[in-house]
């Protein structure tokens, strides 16, 4: 699964140390879902969606 969230925290000049804390997790995860080594639960890509303003597709990237 590939996810837009570097693209998506970038665009808003937000820190992966600002986003973690607002998730309540460590950078080292952002930095492990930027780069598609880590897949979210659902709660987690919920709470990213919405920290966002998105919905769940429009972060991340489903191939089925």
């Amino acid at each position: 699964m590939n996810n837009r969230i570097e693209e998506i925290r970038k665009e808003k000049s937000i820190r992966q140390e600002e986003l973690a804390k607002a998730l309540g997790v460590s950078r080292q995860t952002i930095s492990s879902l930027e780069t598609g080594r880590y897949n979210p639960s659902i709660q987690l890509a919920h709470k990213i969606a919405r920290y966002f303003g998105l919905s769940i597709e429009d972060v991340f990237l489903f191939e089925e």
